[in-house]
């Protein structure tokens, strides 16, 4: 039984990451067949490098993901701390509406966040572009890095806020002295995972961008309706290879904390 499920284990793995293997083997190839491996080649990427519209979208795309990320780690955080506070029937409710955005079809997301910046440029004056992009990324992070902090409260000692106001800390010098340390295995787990998915986006950068402001999923896309270059493998691949960077020092952080609670424990 356990060799079934290693086999079946295997053909998911397999079915999951050949293709993403191809495309990195194919990165590298010196004509642009996507079917015969011709030679060895890094032409591919310092083309890449010397597209002007590709790293124009890729600086988009990261300033967009840490502005983005920074922000709903803040107003996640925030939020988090208003939620804990609250008693169970409210913060079940709240909780269910923040996980909203989450299962929510990103389609749906996309499309309403574009009617509502619609709804706002015909009284407001505001065009599409920077800031819409910015406020679109910050609305789907934020319930990220709610669902990453909450589990911190439920481990900290919900008395440790009270006793450290007790021995003289004020409120705002309790938070940042106590309370922070002991959720910022969270928090920084939360900028990760909001980082990640801004950086990846695109349904609902694709509703929300403009045409002035492209992010790299986007270019990526309206290069690929016209035909499949070997720069998209190249950029592909250290993309993949990005994010793979991200979730290896978040589950690094996380297995440490884990580690520690534990000695904690013990």
């Amino acid at each position: 039984m356990k060799k079934l499920a290693k086999a079946y284990l295997g053909l998911v793995l397999m079915f999951l990451y050949v293709p993403i293997f191809v495309l990195i083997v194919f990165s590298f190839n010196t004509t642009k067949s996507r079917s015969v491996m011709s030679g060895f080649t890094l032409d591919w990427y310092i083309k890449l490098f010397k597209n002007e519209m590709i790293i124009s979208s890729l600086l988009n795309t990261l300033i967009v993901a840490v502005i983005a990320s920074i922000a709903a780690t803040i107003l996640g955080t925030a939020a988090a701390v208003g939620i804990n506070s609250m008693k169970k029937l409210p913060r079940t409710i709240v909780l269910n509406i923040t996980n909203f955005p989450v299962i929510n079809p990103e389609i749906v997301t996309g499309v309403s966040l574009m009617l509502l910046f619609v709804f706002f440029a015909a009284r407001m004056n505001l065009e599409f572009g920077f800031a819409t992009l910015v406020i679109a990324h910050i609305t789907f992070d934020v319930p990220y890095v709610i669902l990453n902090v909450m589990p911190k409260f439920r481990q900290m000692d919900p008395f440790l806020y009270e006793a450290a106001q007790d021995l003289g800390c004020g409120p705002v010098r309790a938070f940042f002295k106590v309370v922070l340390p002991e959720i910022m295995p969270g928090v920084v787990s939360g900028f990760l995972m909001a980082f990640t998915f801004s950086l990846d986006d695109f349904i609902i950068s694709y509703f929300t961008c403009g045409s002035g402001m492209q992010t790299l999923p986007v270019t990526i896309y309206s290069m690929t309706r016209r035909k499949v270059s070997p720069e998209i493998n190249a950029l592909s691949t250290i993309i993949f290879v990005i994010v793979v960077i991200v979730l290896v020092i978040k589950n690094m952080i996380e297995r440490k904390n884990t580690a520690k609670e534990g000695e904690v424990l013990g």
